[in-house]
């Protein structure tokens, strides 16, 4: 017979056993509170923050007194907040972020857990399991896969678990689908739309965009290059649009030649690649066969990881990947102090780095 899990403390009975052990010692300490109640260091704070309201206690650093006591001049250290983060790779992209996020909680006096996984939803629930259960961590700024399967069971895992969590880079609604989860991206779209209309400042009418057939970011690209052929009044005859695989398998190289050989067919003179590797494998490509770039085919990368690296320096969509990291903390932190907080989804505008790789449209 299986036995069964022990049960949390409803939160009055984790209120009456607070104010019992703060009558009993005169102090309650989160850390002593965690293990004595079974639960998250968020759930003793919120405790806490409650009963503070009620007048029935009084926070310091690292626990609570009774209401009545007078301030101490060395009032217990708190120990340092701890942030769970979970990304789905350690390559490219997110080093940028994780740096961000690594110096900027040490800033803060936090102390991160940092986790990577594999773009795949059911190996994320373990990891982000272990980081509450062992790590014991306060709060999660994470990057999870929102969609294919077991992402609606890691969604409602997460909306069940008492613990503050910021996604980063990613956004997901309720199970319910009437809520959202606090998220902080670059606004993809816009990215989008600003290199389609820096084309078309330089005269390019026949443009195209290259998007990975599994990034995330392909969606909200989607969004803005569909937003800008509008906009610029873009007929399908005058757009070239492709899916293609991600670099590390084996049918890429063949791939990129006959995309560059549809691009010339087509007669595409500007191009959007997401994203930088991508971006330059076109471009080498294009430079064996003996055209020229930008005077041939003008071509903007989408990350700016290594764009300004590559000879021809790539232009390229730059994401805010600095700033996103630091907006998702103080929003952890927002979360942290308040978890009554309403949701927010917010976005942040990447730059356009104009480089070597694009100039006017060749004269026809």
């Amino acid at each position: 017979m299986t036995t069964p899990a022990p049960r949390s403390p409803i939160p009055a009975e984790r209120h009456a056993r607070l104010l019992a052990l703060l009558e009993r010692d005169g102090i309650i300490r989160v850390a002593d509170l965690v293990a004595d109640l079974g639960v998250t260091p968020v759930t003793v704070r919120r405790d806490i923050a409650q009963l503070e309201e009620e007048g029935l206690l009084r926070r310091v650093h690292g626990g609570a007194v009774a209401a009545a006591t007078p301030a101490p001049v060395g009032e217990p250290v708190e120990e340092p907040a701890r942030i769970g983060v979970l990304v789905p790779s350690l390559a490219y992209y997110w080093p940028g972020v994780v740096q961000t996020l690594e110096s900027e909680s040490r800033t803060r006096g936090m102390r991160t857990f940092l986790r990577a996984s594999s773009y795949e939803a059911a190996d994320e629930r373990p990891i982000l399991d272990r980081l509450i259960s062992q790590d014991r961590v306060d709060g999660l700024v994470i990057a999870p896969r929102t969609d294919g399967p077991g992402t609606q069971a890691l969604v409602r895992w997460l909306e069940e678990s008492d613990i503050p969590t910021v996604l980063i880079e990613r956004e997901a609604t309720t199970t319910a689908g009437h809520g959202i989860f606090n998220s902080v991206m670059s606004d993809h779209a816009l990215g989008t739309v600003k290199a389609v209309h820096h084309l078309a400042e330089l005269g390019h009418r026949k443009v195209g965009i290259v998007l990975s057939r599994h990034s995330p970011t392909s969606r909200k690209m989607v969004a803005g290059w569909r937003t800008a052929c509008a906009e610029l009044g873009l007929t399908s005859d005058e757009r070239f649009e492709r899916l293609v695989s991600i670099r590390s398998t084996a049918d890429f190289a063949p791939l990129v030649n006959d995309l560059v050989e549809n691009v010339l067919e087509s007669g595409t003179t500007g191009l959007l690649v997401l994203s930088d590797p991508e971006a330059f494998a076109v471009v080498q490509n294009l430079l064996e066969r003996g055209y020229d770039v930008p005077g041939d085919l003008s071509v903007i990368a989408y990350d700016d990881v290594m764009a300004d690296s590559l000879s021809p320096r790539l232009t390229a969509v730059r994401p805010p990947t600095g700033h996103v990291a630091r907006v998702a903390l103080d929003r952890l932190e927002q979360l942290m102090a308040d978890p009554t907080t309403p949701a927010q989804r917010t976005l942040i505008s990447p730059e356009l780095k104009i480089r070597e790789s694009t100039g006017p449209a060749p004269a026809h």
